[in-house]
């Protein structure tokens, strides 16, 4: 039996609070909170930080769920290091904030911490950014760490959420 486990990205969350926002499409966000009460969806501080930025009721939403962003780790930083020397246009140097590189950096992190459950638990990345060309986004950092990733409507489908 295989569990997964979702690392979203900030543009994931902005996304659907901008086409699905939570004061009409309920049901979506109930859903991802009780993924949260299981933690089964998680997201680096970054991601708080950036949907923070705007203020609304997405940054609301986010700081009534603390336990769903990750406190960064010296493995995390080791890793972004890592990441951002390999590929260092992964964040605008004009952006106030760069999640990007911290999402990737808690999925390995993740992959590689020994688990402590029986079940097998899979993580997947889940970003709006799509992979295009050579272009250094979410996706094509982590098909190069060999990691998957999707978008927030891919989860709806694997958890088989019909609304």
């Amino acid at each position: 039996m295989t569990k997964t486990c979702y690392i979203i990205d900030s543009s994931s969350l902005i996304e659907l609070n901008k086409h699905n926002p939570m004061d009409i499409y309920q049901t979506p966000w109930k859903r991802i909170e009780g993924l949260i009460k299981n933690k089964r969806i998680l997201a680096p501080k970054e991601v708080l930080n950036e949907i923070n930025d705007y203020d609304d009721a997405l940054a609301a939403w986010g700081k009534q769920h603390p336990g769903m962003f990750i406190e960064e780790t010296a493995e995390q930083i080791k890793i972004v290091k890592e990441i951002l020397k390999k590929y260092p246009s992964l964040i605008k140097k004009d952006k106030k904030h760069a999640a990007d590189p911290w999402v990737i950096a808690l999925a390995i992190e993740m992959i590689h911490d020994p688990q402590q459950t029986l079940v097998e638990i899979k993580r997947i990345v889940v970003t709006e950014e799509k992979l295009r060309g050579n272009k250094v986004r979410i996706p094509y950092v982590c098909q190069d760490y060999t990691i998957e990733s999707i978008d927030i409507l891919d989860m709806f489908r694997m958890e088989g959420w019909k609304f």
